[in-house]
């Protein structure tokens, strides 16, 4: 096979480049540091922002006893008949709660709830993976998501998000990790926004005291 000049060229200078290896020119472009200032206020406060600056439904409770109460009116006020929950702890601390809108029909349940793995308060992200027995599809499928969460699982950024998972899980990582930002979105069609078209239309985060416990 005949090797035109110019491709041989170009060849070689591929070859060199995979034998000796270019030095970085910016090592603090490389992860080592955070390129975002540390936070100035509450990672609840700076959370609570950025999720509800997404559309995202925002509740803050002191203990488990006022978030069963903010989950019961919210059920009530919404005139939900079925609920959907696979997560033996939850299930247990709202057995009293939410039995009676209690399914195991998630096509056509009005409302899922989960836990999750820990929240990014610089971006208002929830971050949930499939070594949580909800597994993968609970937080996506229902029309309605809620997500419970503790003060001891805010974390600042994405990085400490995933140095957070690295603790809880070392070298078993799950499968799949995802990082929700709000209700689901998208602007395919004529670059018009539209909620509620891949996923949850609505997201709400309950995100409870925990400090003293």
């Amino acid at each position: 096979m005949n090797v035109s000049p110019s491709k041989e060229n170009i060849l070689k200078k591929i070859r060199k480049a995979l034998t000796s290896s270019t030095p970085i020119p910016f090592l603090q472009s490389e992860g080592n540091s955070s390129v975002f200032q540390p936070s100035r206020q509450e990672l609840e406060v700076q959370f609570a922002e950025e999720f509800t600056n997404l559309k995202g439904k925002f509740v803050y409770c002191m203990n488990k006893n006022e978030l069963a109460a903010q989950l019961l009116q919210l059920a009530a006020s919404n005139h939900w008949e079925k609920v959907f929950c696979n997560e033996t702890v939850l299930r247990d601390n709202f057995s009293n709660t939410l039995g009676q809108w209690y399914t195991d029909d998630l096509k056509n349940c009005d409302a899922s709830i989960t836990s999750c793995e820990c929240l990014v308060a610089r971006t208002g992200t929830i971050v949930m993976s499939a070594g949580q027995e909800s597994g993968r599809t609970v937080s996506v499928y229902a029309p309605i998501h809620i997500c419970i969460a503790y003060t001891k699982q805010l974390v600042y950024d994405v990085k400490d998000g995933l140095l957070f998972m690295k603790d809880k899980y070392g070298n078993n990582l799950p499968s799949l990790i995802t990082f929700a930002t709000g209700p689901s979105r998208t602007a395919d069609i004529e670059k018009t926004l539209v909620v509620g078209v891949h996923g949850p239309k609505e997201v709400y985060c309950f995100l409870v005291d925990d400090s003293n416990s």
